[in-house]
């Protein structure tokens, strides 16, 4: 386990704009040669004893992170929960995992059958949250796990890494709307997931988020190399709660439209 907070984002950050290469031009744009604060992470899993969330959770907690929030989302048949560090000016974490028994027996052999090739060694290791994928995978295996869940696909073809990070649009010199936020990107091309509108959530529920559609590289399968969607890049605005205190959960109806940033069918 990394015994650094800074070096393992770091890891992270590295590892994600090799997957999502607008990131670091939108990265560029918006921080205009300032540091950009980073709101929090997400990282995505299955719910088998090996690889579940807690084993996630592990490379957070034991650098001081705390559970905070839990999540469900139904219609995708996953759960979450996002953790805190003590230190506020610390990325806020997001880890998700499929409830793999919900889905067809195929499905659930599938994701069995990948994640019997991790080696157990590895879960533990300093670079597992972003040591990419453990097995071996072909694109029709792909494609018939695309055909049950998005995310069962996402998770079968990149492994272990951050699906995204996000700007604290709070901390973001020049800028103090997301909507400012994502007229910036749209004026120079970037294509912004409208699933639920652009802006997912309102100063109602302390929340604001929106993203990019995610980035389309070429992966490896056994047979072939094909381009399919990658990572994204999420902007968040958060809003005081009562104590003036800025809000640090998430709320989940938007988080399930900001899910679709990877999904395959959307342009």
């Amino acid at each position: 386990m990394h015994t650094d907070i800074n070096a393992l984002f770091a890891a992270l950050w590295q590892d994600y704009i090799q997957m999502t290469p607008s990131a670091a031009k939108v990265h560029a744009l918006l921080g205009d040669g300032k540091a950009i604060i980073n709101d929090h992470i997400a990282l995505r899993t299955f719910n088998i004893a090996k690889v579940n969330l807690d084993v996630l959770a592990a490379h957070f907690t034991s650098l001081g992170y705390v559970a905070c929030g839990d999540y469900q989302f139904e219609q995708k048949k996953l759960i979450a929960k996002h953790f805190e560090h003590p230190d506020s000016t610390q990325p806020k974490v997001f880890i998700s995992e499929l409830l793999v028994e919900e889905f067809s027996p195929a499905l659930q052999a599938t994701i069995q059958g990948l994640i019997a090739q991790v080696d157990d060694a590895a879960t533990t290791a300093d670079n597992f949250i972003y040591s990419g994928r453990h097995w071996s995978l072909d694109y029709q295996t792909y494609q018939d796990l695309l055909a049950e869940s998005e995310y069962a696909a996402w998770v079968a073809a990149f492994g272990y890494r951050a699906n995204h990070f996000t700007v604290s649009v709070n901390h973001l010199d020049g800028y103090h709307s997301l909507q400012t936020v994502n007229n910036t990107l749209k004026q120079v091309g970037f294509v912004l997931n409208s699933a639920g509108g652009e802006i997912k959530g309102s100063a109602d529920v302390l929340l604001e988020q929106s993203s990019t559609m995610a980035d389309k590289i070429a992966v490896e399968f056994t047979d072939m190399t094909v381009e399919i969607p990658s990572c994204f890049y999420e902007f968040a605005l958060r809003y005081p709660k009562a104590n003036g205190e800025l809000y640090t959960g998430f709320v989940a109806a938007s988080a399930d439209k900001i899910f679709e940033s990877t999904n395959v069918n959307k342009v």
